[in-house]
């Protein structure tokens, strides 16, 4: 899963922080830093509970990169 950053839309309320503050990472004003991140397995949970905490939908939840890379290892692994 990546989570999408949409820095113009921050407005540093910083609830994605406190819902996952290893996961989202604020400069001193409480703004999100600039880039995607990209999410491991095991914080997806706290992951899209931070980015759906956003009140300035500045943050979007991508699973189409997992959904085609899991199509890909399984055609890869099953021969199709």
């Amino acid at each position: 899963m990546r989570i999408i950053v949409h820095n113009a839309k921050c407005q540093g309320h910083a609830r994605c922080w406190a819902q996952a503050p290893d996961i989202f990472n604020l400069n001193d004003e409480g703004y999100i830093l600039p880039g995607d991140i990209d999410v491991e397995e095991k914080d997806e949970l706290l992951a899209s509970r931070g980015a759906r905490s956003c009140p300035e939908r500045a943050l979007e939840i991508d699973r189409t990169s997992d959904a085609l890379l899991d199509r890909l290892l399984f055609n890869q692994h099953c021969g199709g």
